[in-house]
């Protein structure tokens, strides 16, 4: 097993490589007046995935989150809460015209920084890279 201080320095890299990524892609969305997870919210909003507790499970946020992320975009006029055609109970999320304007301009900005990201590195990089962050989660999971 690795040093506990080589885990702690991978940790904080991690942790600042989020940070850093987060803020190049706030100041990128800034003009549109939108955050990185509302930009998030949309897009997966607009793919089809519509309840609140979907879309917070791919946001990675919690219910008071998700709530006032959607109270945000709501109002923005970009998205409105609609009762569900099959359980009056819930609701489903669906983009007002407004929001679906904004949907196409949001991937570019999002690859971009990706682009940025990853210059340099190789498929098999990665891939490799991408494998062993699907395990960090999943041990965190655990």
């Amino acid at each position: 097993m690795a040093s506990i201080e080589l885990m702690l320095g991978g940790g904080s890299l991690l942790n600042q490589v989020g940070r850093d990524l987060n803020t190049m892609v706030e100041r990128q969305l800034a003009p549109l007046g939108l955050t990185a997870q509302q930009a998030a919210l949309l897009l997966h909003a607009s793919r089809g995935i519509r309840t609140p507790s979907q879309l917070k499970q791919q946001l990675g946020t919690d219910t008071a989150g998700m709530t006032r992320l959607l109270d945000r975009l709501a109002n923005k006029g970009l998205l409105r809460r609609v009762q569900h055609p099959d359980d009056r109970r819930s609701i489903i999320i669906e983009l007002t015209a407004d929001g679906q304007a904004l949907v196409p301009r949001l991937p570019p900005i999002f690859g971009r920084a990706n682009k940025q990201l990853f210059h340099g590195f190789t498929t098999d990089e990665i891939t490799l890279m991408t494998g062993m962050l699907t395990r960090m989660l999943s041990n965190l999971a655990a």
